[in-house]
């Protein structure tokens, strides 16, 4: 059985041998060697061999005749074929002496194709590279002139259009290589330029101000006009560029004119022609050069770094406007500092004005909004501060004019300025304290020059010239000859004519605050108001209270405040004419010069009385009188010493109160003799005075009557009968009982209203009775003791 299978294996091997590929039969021999009966198939190996042999050998015997006859045609076809070589050989040499001429012209056919197909790839091959190396060399030179945005164009066209056609070459690669650097370059020289462009303008803010507020002072009607720099939107193949300048033109028409192109080295201040005309003010625009900007936005926005560039832009000049608005600590001291400051405002907001209306959204209506409300609190604050430092009312009208020139300048660009009107306002409650402060010194140096005396006038010239100065009319006084004296002093002229100053000085202030009739009538009344009140009223009294002040010179306040308070109406008058507003407005402020000038003349007055009363004073201190006299025989008592030279003074005192008025010297006259009387009863009821004799009461008595002399003469007219004697009713009944000792008929009408004594005190008669002393002789003694 296992024979059977082996065999089986071998025939098996043996058919695939015969069949399968040489190159794969490795694996079939492999399987003979791994079995053990490799022997037996070697012996059926050979005898299949010796089986295709035979058959091999039957085939050629089959086959040989026909080989026989294939040899001898080979035999016969080999001298055929000799003879046919050596014709074709000959045909050859034939062929190829015959061609060689062909052959030669072919070569050089062949070689002038080549030539000319080289020659039209090489055409074909510069036609692109040309203009690569042309635009190229445009950009070398376009670098070199520093005509950067045109040079970024060129880039732009060189790399998006010329290579791609150009091909692949070395200089191709080079160019490309270099077209990053070249961007990365002129973005770097164009932000250089930037730089020094806003190093320039935060330079020359104040020159770039200074002209634009120069051309609202001198063409104020172009306020509402957006100025020069709304019409400034030009372009060029070198970017952005400035109007050419016409001489002779006014601004707002050079803005609209022709355009040149400018140099890229331009920092972006232009100097002025020395040939401008004298009376021509140049715009703005013909000292800023806005190139630099609209040059690299422009460079950005290619560059696609538009967001970029706005962002530094708006940062560096945040950082410009903190330090434009940061005031100088001594700015204070001059008007040069304030127009310094405010130049330099201007000039900032005017080149932001610009940009904002030439760039197309570089910068926007909101951020300069922001940055000018950021700029208008620190104006304010700035300006509180240091105007507050300020005690010049020149200086602070010069700085309120400039504040108006400034909020003028900054309006005609759309910017709102109520605030800077407003903080006007409040600056100007500060000038009319630094001018009530001024007018105080005026006052008091028109007080202390002041002679106190009538002026006295020669012509009609002179009289005219002080009527003119003040109001004052007296027919009386004009029909009098020369020479002649008004009744005030100089003090009035002087005074009223420092009021109207006053009023003009409080009337420039209200000039171009954009204030109505009313307004500026109302702040100038208030004003003179406060100057009547309190400055005024404080130097009057000054003049009332200072030391060495005399009777005369008070006598003369009185008549002096009499006619400046006879002057307010005119004085109401004059500010109607100045403001065109009727003084009968309805709740038109009221001049209160008339209860101001009454106040001063009342305290005057009271002077008067308090400085008669103090000279009277004087004159008692020296009264000297003897309590313990002895009763005097029969002659005659004369009147102290001392009460006949008080009353020599009443007399030549009360001779200058002729031009006061009335009810003044009759106050005067009567508080003078009621401290008299007053005065001797203190002078009898002394704590000091022990004892009273009767000779003492005697000279008392004598004293009083002289006394009463003074009062019946009428040292001052106006006094109605025996009016002035009540002032010593009092002393009189109290002397009259204690001389005529008539004690019976005060004890009888005591406390009836028809009573002798009414006016004698019971308290004061029993101490002076208590006091006095009568001798063992004297009759009344008796009295005495029974009462």
């Amino acid at each position: 059985m296992a024979s059977l299978e082996t065999a089986a294996e071998h025939e098996r091997i043996l058919r695939e041998i015969e069949s399968t590929d040489t190159n794969c039969i490795g694996p079939t021999l492999r399987s003979v060697y791994d079995g053990q009966e490799h022997g037996l198939f070697m012996e059926k190996l050979d005898a299949r061999i010796r089986n295709h042999d035979r058959e091999i050998e039957k085939m050629c015997n089959h086959h040989f005749q026909g080989f026989v006859d294939s040899i001898t045609e080979l035999l016969k076809v080999r001298g055929e074929a000799q003879k046919l070589k050596s014709q074709v050989t000959e045909t050859n040499r034939h062929l190829q002496e015959n061609g060689k001429e062909l052959t030669t012209s072919m070569e050089e056919l062949r070689q002038c194709r080549v030539q000319q197909r080289n020659i039209a790839t090489t055409i074909d091959k510069l036609t692109h590279c040309l203009p690569v190396l042309e635009m190229y060399s445009r950009l070398q030179e376009q670098m070199r002139a520093k005509r950067y945005y045109p040079a970024l164009r060129t880039l732009e066209q060189l790399e998006q259009t010329c290579l791609p056609k150009a091909g692949q070459y070395r200089f191709c690669s080079i160019m490309a290589e270099n077209i990053p650097k070249l961007r990365i370059q002129i973005r770097d020289t164009a932000m250089s330029q930037l730089r020094d462009f806003l190093e320039s303008i935060r330079k020359h803010s104040d020159k770039i101000g200074e002209t634009a507020m120069k051309q609202v002072h001198k063409h104020p009607e172009t306020l509402g006009l957006t100025e020069f720099s709304r019409h400034l939107r030009f372009t060029s193949a070198e970017g952005p560029t400035r109007p050419a300048r016409q001489k002779g033109a006014p601004a707002a028409i050079r803005a609209g004119m022709g355009v040149n192109p400018l140099s890229e080295h331009d920092t972006g201040i232009l100097d002025v022609e020395d040939e401008e005309e004298e009376d021509e003010v140049p715009g703005a625009q013909d000292l800023v050069d806005f190139s630099p900007v609209y040059r690299c936005l422009h460079i950005y926005t290619v560059l696609g770094l538009r967001d970029v560039f706005e962002n530094y832009y708006r940062k560096q000049r945040r950082k410009q406007a903190r330090l434009v608005l940061q005031p100088h600590s001594n700015m204070h001291e001059t008007l040069e500092g304030y127009r310094r400051y405010f130049n330099q405002i201007v000039g900032f907001f005017v080149v932001e004005d610009h940009v904002l209306h030439t760039t197309q959204g570089l910068v926007n209506r909101a951020y300069v909004e922001e940055l000018w409300e950021l700029a208008l609190s620190k104006i304010v604050a700035a300006l509180r501060t240091h105007s507050s430092y300020c005690d010049d009312p020149d200086l602070v009208l010069d700085l309120k004019n400039l504040i108006v020139l400034f909020a003028d300048t900054l309006q005609g660009y759309g910017f709102p300025v109520s605030q800077l009107f407003d903080m006007l306002l409040e600056i100007r409650e500060q000038y009319g304290e630094i001018l009530l402060k001024r007018w105080n010194i005026t006052f008091r140096q028109v007080i202390d020059q002041d002679n106190y005396s009538p002026i006295p006038v020669s012509t009609e010239k002179e009289y005219r010239q002080y009527t003119s100065q003040c109001p004052f009319q007296d027919p009386e006084l004009e029909k009098l000859p020369f020479p002649k004296k008004l009744p005030f002093s100089e003090f009035v002229p002087k005074v009223y004519c420092q009021l109207k100053e006053f009023i003009y000085a409080c009337l420039k202030y209200s000039e171009d605050l954009h204030l109505s009739s009313t307004e500026v009538d109302d702040m100038i009344r208030k004003s003179t108001n406060l100057l009547l009140t309190r400055t005024l009223s404080h130097c009057l009294q000054y003049a009332i209270k200072k030391k060495n002040v005399g009777l005369a010179e008070l006598v003369q306040v009185i008549i002096n405040t009499t006619h400046l308070e006879q002057s307010c109406h005119f004085l109401e008058e004059f500010i109607s004419n100045i403001t065109n507003v009727p003084p009968d407005t309805v709740n038109a402020t009221k001049l209160y010069g008339t209860s101001t000038f009454k106040d001063a003349r009342h305290a005057a007055e009271a002077e008067i009385y308090t400085s008669l009363n103090a000279k009277i004073d004087q004159f008692l201190q020296l009264a000297d009188y003897d309590w313990m006299a002895a009763v005097p025989g029969g002659e005659n008592l004369a009147a102290s010493d001392y009460l006949i030279d008080l009353i020599a003074f009443l007399k030549s005192t009360f001779s200058v109160f002729t031009n006061l008025p009335g009810k003044v010297a009759q106050t005067a006259c009567m508080s003078s003799c009621k401290h008299i009387s007053t005065s001797l009863m203190q002078l009898l009821l002394d704590p000091e005075v022990r004892q009273i004799s009767m000779g003492a009461l005697h000279q008392l008595d004598t004293d009083v009557k002289e006394c009463e002399s003074f009062a019946r003469a009428g040292p001052v007219a106006g006094f109605q009968g025996d009016t002035l004697l009540l002032a010593f009713s009092d002393l009189r009944q109290l002397l009259d009982l204690f001389t005529q000792w008539d004690w019976s008929t005060y004890l009888a009408d005591y406390g009836k209203p028809t009573c002798k004594y009414l006016r004698v005190n019971p308290h004061t008669a029993l101490i002076i009775k208590q006091m006095l002393t009568l001798g063992k002789d004297n009759p009344l003694q008796k009295y005495k003791m029974q009462f």
